[in-house]
Formats: structure tokens, sequence, C-alpha cells
């Protein structure tokens, strides 16, 4: 194998594909890029044997051929390299090296068999339907906070994308939780989703799904089984295993009978909890939120820091209610919210909480109290 490329063409693919592989690895191919040049273009494959990227970019070909190195190094290697340089990549076979020069640079680095390289065969995926680049990234922005990081409870590792039914209308629904708080986000169904198992798609894919379509404005294809999920666009394809568990019936956890609705500014609020919670214990970050009489007083109390209180005017027609909850938590959630408005719909202090985008129901949240 033998190629030119720009270096800022090769640096943004690497980045995206060596962020796949471990820092450790017990199986030494999977800490290897493999490249794969012909045809006017490089492709590069990274894999954890779970999440597989492989991205296509334009490249001078000499020489086709293909070749495995080592993805952290070469990445390194790349970025230091001074703007605008022209990289030039060799094999040399004989003595197994990849061999790189830019300049006056040169650099050798050890290769491992193409053969080796496992592939991640996308076995046969039969939905498949398209997303616009903005839609995906709302599904997952929304939602991919609330992911669990418990491993224990494996099943909630992911993000639950799934049909449903609302209202009568066929929708493409994204589900997360930790088991205190759930991010509930629909879209409606695309054409050729509404067969579509549920799946369950995990933490790292989704982090690697959402680096990826940062920039990109082109539909997102998206083919699937009970098993696999593959995503393409532009020049790049995201293979995925799914986590093999059943998701908790979310729906039981969504109360139904909370009648008292709270009228906030979500910026005003955000800072306020912001302020407030710098006072309260780093283990719990418990806040507590009075309101009745149209204010909201916010508290914070900790042995070691003191306490903190802030009022601000608020639309609430009930009678008083104290409500403690996890100050983080609330965060997060008034982040998602893209309005002016946020809403809380409360029943009781120890019932679980809803929280909606006053502009915007198509997104749904539900934050459970804590005792303060």
């Amino acid at each position: 194998m033998k190629l030119t490329i720009e270096r800022a063409t090769l640096l943004k693919a690497l980045a995206h594909v060596q962020s796949v592989v471990e820092r450790r690895n017990t199986i030494p191919i999977l800490a290897n890029v493999l490249l794969d040049g012909q045809n006017g273009a490089l492709t590069l494959t990274a894999t954890d044997m779970d999440l597989a990227i492989t991205e296509t970019v334009p490249a001078e070909i000499g020489q086709a051929g293909a070749t495995t190195a080592p993805a952290h190094t070469l990445y390194d290697i790349v970025r230091k390299l001074p703007d605008g340089a022209q990289v030039e990549i060799e094999t040399d076979a004989s003595a197994a090296q990849l061999l790189i020069r830019a300049g006056r640079s040169k650099f050798s680095l050890a290769t491992l068999p193409v053969e080796d390289f496992p592939t991640m065969s996308g076995g046969d995926l039969p939905n498949t339907f398209s997303l616009e680049a903005e839609e995906l990234r709302t599904l997952v922005d929304r939602t991919r906070f609330a992911v669990s990081t418990e491993e224990t409870r494996y099943y909630l590792n992911g993000i639950y994308l799934h049909a449903a039914d609302h209202e009568g209308a066929s929708v493409l629904r994204a589900v997360a939780t930790d088991g205190h708080r759930l991010a509930r986000v629909q879209l409606p169904m695309p054409s050729g989703g509404e067969g579509m198992p549920g799946v369950i798609v995990p933490r790292k894919a989704i982090g690697e799904l959402r680096k990826l379509i940062d920039e990109t404005t082109d539909p997102i294809e998206i083919a699937l089984s009970d098993t696999r999920i593959r995503m393409t666009f532009d020049d790049a394809v995201l293979t995925s295993k799914l986590i093999d568990g059943t998701f908790p019936d979310y729906e039981r956890v969504i109360p139904v009978g909370n009648d008292k609705i709270l009228s906030v500014d979500r910026g005003t609020f955000a800072q306020a909890v912001d302020r407030v919670s710098t006072i309260s214990s780093e283990k719990s970050r418990a806040i507590k939120l009075a309101v009745g009489n149209g204010l909201l007083t916010l508290s914070a109390t900790s042995a070691e820091n003191g306490s903190a209180t802030e009022e601000l005017e608020v639309s609430f027609a009930h009678d008083l209610i104290e409500i403690g909850f996890n100050s983080r938590y609330l965060l997060d959630i008034t982040a998602q919210i893209e309005s002016d408005g946020a809403e809380f719909v409360f029943a009781d202090a120890s019932s679980p909480t809803i929280v909606r985008d006053g502009g915007d129901m198509s997104a749904l949240y539900v934050l459970m109290p804590m005792r303060v």
C-alpha cells in the first residue's frame, strides 16, 4: 500500500475511529486501526468487538493495499504534524512496518496482519428507516443524560428506542432512566420504522454516534434487527451490538394523577438552583423547593457549609408544597428544555414529579423526590 493524504482529512477520520479503541487491550489486534487504500479513497475501521466505526476519505492511491497499525499512536502522530502537511503512508511488507512521512518527519510503526482484524458482520437488518440529523441529535441529547452507569442494571445502560402509540399516532420514542430520573422524547414515526423491535442502544455507541453526527446535515440511514444496529451517513458507518436485556415498563413510572402545575422561567430557575446548591453537601446535593402564594423558595443546608435561600416569583395556584430534589438532576433536566418556560407537575412531596418543556410537549421528564 502506498498513498498520500492531506493531514486534516486523515486527522478527522482518525479522531472518529480511534475513540472506539480501548486504551487497554488483551487482544493486540483490537488496539489497531485497519487501513485500506484503493480506488482513490482510504477506508479506516476500528472495533472493540461490540462496536465498529468505518470511515472513508479521499486519498491519492499510489498502490492499493491494506494493513493495520496502532490506532492511538497513529492518531497522536498525525495530530502533531503541521497544518496543511501532505502525509505519505507506505507499507513495508517484508518488515511488517508502516512508514509515515510528512515534510522532514519520518515514523515507522509495527503492523499486524489484516487477516487477524475482526469483522463485525451486520447480518440481516430487516428494519430500515431514515432520520434527519437534527432529529437524531434531539433524541440523543434530550435522553442520554439519564442513562444509568450502574453496571449491575446493564439493561439501563443505554437508550431504549422503540415504536409507540401516542394519542392515536405512531411515534418513534427514546427513553432513558437510571432509577432516579427518566427522560422520554418522541417524534413522528419515520417511514419504514413501524414494525421495528424495541432495542436498547448501548451508552458507548450513543457517545460515539453523537460525536460523528455533530457536523452532518445529511439524513442518517438506520438499519436494525433485535441484536444489532447500523447507522450510515456522510462517509461513515457505525455498527453496534444492542444490549441483550428487557427494558423495564417505564410507563408505570410516569405518574398520571399529578395536578399541581408550577410554571417558572427556565433560565432564572436554573441559575437559582445552581447558586443555592453551592451550599448543599457534595454527597447528597439536596435542595428544597417550597412553593405557594406565587412564590418559590429554594433552600439548601449542610452542617459543613451553612445555608442558602433564594426566592422566585412563579405561577402556582395551589396550597403550599415542600419537596426535595437532587440539584444536579434538576440542572440536567432544565438544560434539556429549549423554550423559556418550564413546568413542574406535582402530586405531593413524596411522589414522582413530571417536568415538561412549556413550548414542546414531545419531551417529558420524571424526577424522583428526595428527603431533605
